[in-house]
C-alpha cells in the first residue's frame, strides 16, 4: 500500500517490512468495515471515523500493537493481552498484538467493528 501522507511516511521510516505489511492489512480490514481515516502522531497512528476509535501504539520488528478503547471491559475473549482502565475516564483500553495477517481473525474483526461503530 502506498503511504502518500508525509506524516505516515515519516512514522513508517525505519519500520520493518513485516510490521508495515501488518499495518497495511489492518488498514484494509478497517476499510472493509467502513469509511475510515488514519493519521500519524509522534508516537502512534490513530484511526478515526467521526472520532478516533483505534490506535497503533507500537510497531515492532514482527508485530504491531493496537489499542481499542471501550466503555466496558471485554474480558471473555482470546485476543486482548491486556485490558486497563484509563485514569480519569470511563474508558477501558483493550490491547492486542498482531504478529500475522491471520491474527486479524473473526473475533478481532468483531472488536474492530465495535470500535469503528463507537467512532461514528
Amino acid at each position: 500500500m502506498e503511504h502518500s501522507d508525509q506524516a505516515i511516511a515519516d512514522f513508517l521510516q525505519n519500520k520493518s517490512a513485516a510490521s508495515i505489511a501488518l499495518l497495511d492489512k489492518l488498514v484494509a480490514t478497517f476499510k472493509e468495515i467502513g469509511a475510515v481515516e488514519f493519521h500519524a502522531a509522534k508516537t502512534m497512528i490513530a484511526f478515526s471515523a467521526r472520532i478516533n476509535f483505534a490506535y497503533v501504539i507500537q510497531m515492532g520488528k514482527d508485530f504491531i500493537d493496537i489499542v481499542l478503547p471501550f466503555k466496558q471491559p471485554y474480558e471473555d475473549n482470546l485476543c486482548f493481552r491486556k485490558i486497563k482502565a484509563v485514569p480519569g475516564s470511563d474508558d477501558y483500553n483493550h490491547h492486542l498484538r498482531i504478529y500475522l495477517p491471520e491474527d486479524l481473525n473473526e473475533e478481532v474483526v468483531g472488536y474492530l467493528r465495535m470500535a469503528y461503530e463507537n467512532g461514528k
